[in-house]
């Protein structure tokens, strides 16, 4: 066993340093910023759009006095619905001839609002009139009870914290969590598929095989690229942190999750890394199998489409939050770590955490081993000559 280790670290050191110090590795990197720029592009010409003000205007063109008093409702309506709730007004002269008013060029309302607030008549389009007729009728019904209808004011009992809040914020924080880490799985364990295949083309996992088990280098790819992760997560949480401190945020605002913030970011890490390693492993299976590039292919695409299904199964359990639904999130080891880190928002027991990392454990191992298996029946039914070479015992 301690022959298995040595060679599994000697297998990571030598992928990692071939990842992490070349050149392209700080394009990995640099590469999510492309979409976080376009992102933040995009989020600005959303603003500058949403900014500008698109409401149908009206042109109420009433007596004096009406104008007066829809003007003021209109005002006290927009205050406590919301100014985008209602049209747009534009008081005007008391006008004959609505139908001149808007044919004239200059004129920037789409209906006009004559007659009286009792009587009110609506003059324009009949698609805009459709639209806006609601909103002339509340304002006008406002105005002419101007005298007698007044708000409510409610009076104000505050507390220092509030048990549902709570819980709904400790709920967004897991799965906060939940999403991000599913992304990065995603994102990352494909790496591990692209290494063995590089590997089997040139024949470099040949002279691996002759030198070291099998289980070996399945474990160290693992751990090698797992750690290759942990180099880009890191940089990546530096940079968001940066943000995040510079455009003022403060860590105290967040809810706290019920095992407290020290223990959630150590199971979160933990979580990740029992995820990546269940797809990474289920990856390497996969490229052991595989013979060429178009069959990576061809056999990534079901994996990726049922981890997807898996991620949508553990969001909808906990949803559903002591339901046969949860339970079997939690036990299945693809899902598991997605569920379990929610609960470890909203519960504050450790032991349900330490029995699931060690079920997903379990599973790793299992996946490994049999993917090794897997991967000496696929070289010997190719009728490789060094396959002898892969019962060797590593030698010291």
């Amino acid at each position: 066993m301690t022959a298995l280790w040595r060679a599994a670290f000697v297998i990571a050191r030598r992928d990692f340093t071939a990842v992490v110090f070349s050149r392209t590795f700080l394009f990995f990197l640099l590469g999510p910023l492309l979409p976080i720029l376009i992102g933040f592009a995009f989020g600005g010409l959303g603003d500058k759009i949403s900014s500008t003000d698109l409401r149908p205007v009206i042109g109420v063109a009433m007596p004096a006095q009406d104008n007066a008093a829809f003007g003021r409702a209109h005002g006290r309506l927009a205050e406590r619905m919301g100014d985008k709730a209602l049209a747009r007004i534009r008081l005007l002269a008391p006008a004959n001839d609505p139908r001149g008013l808007l044919a004239r060029p200059d004129s920037g309302v789409v209906v006009i609002l004559t007659g009286t607030l009792a009587r009110p008549l609506l003059t324009g389009k009949a698609e805009d009139l459709d639209r806006l007729q609601g909103d002339v009728s509340l304002i006008a019904t406002a105005a002419l009870a101007e005298r007698t209808l007044h708000f409510v004011p409610v009076a104000r009992q505050e507390v220092a914290t509030s048990i549902g809040a709570q819980a709904q914020g400790r709920l967004l924080i897991g799965r906060v969590a939940q999403v991000i880490m599913f992304f990065l799985t995603i994102l990352l364990a494909g790496m591990i598929l692209s290494n063995l295949v590089e590997e089997k083309t040139n024949k470099i996992i040949e002279i691996l095989a002759a030198a070291v088990p099998i289980d070996a280098i399945f474990l160290g790819k693992l751990m090698a690229m797992l750690a290759m992760s942990f180099v880009g997560i890191a940089f990546w949480g530096s940079a968001a942190f940066a943000v995040f401190a510079a455009l003022g945020g403060h860590p105290a605002a967040l809810p706290e999750p019920a095992v407290g913030w020290p223990a959630f970011l150590i199971l979160a890490v933990l979580y990740f890394a029992m995820a990546y390693t269940l797809l990474g492993s289920l990856f390497l299976g996969i490229g052991a199998q595989a013979a060429t590039v178009r069959e990576v292919q061809t056999l990534n695409m079901p994996i990726t489409m049922g981890q997807m299904l898996i991620f949508f199964f553990a969001s909808y359990a906990v949803e559903h939050p002591g339901s046969h639904a949860e339970i079997a999130a939690c036990i299945f080891p693809w899902s598991s770590p997605f569920a379990m880190i929610v609960r470890a928002g909203q519960e504050s027991a450790l032991w349900p955490h330490l029995v699931a990392l060690v079920w997903q454990a379990l599973f790793v191992g299992l996946i490994i081993r049999v993917g090794v298996v897997l991967f000496r029946r696929h070289v010997m039914q190719s009728g490789g000559r060094w396959w002898k070479n892969l019962f060797r015992p590593a030698t010291g």
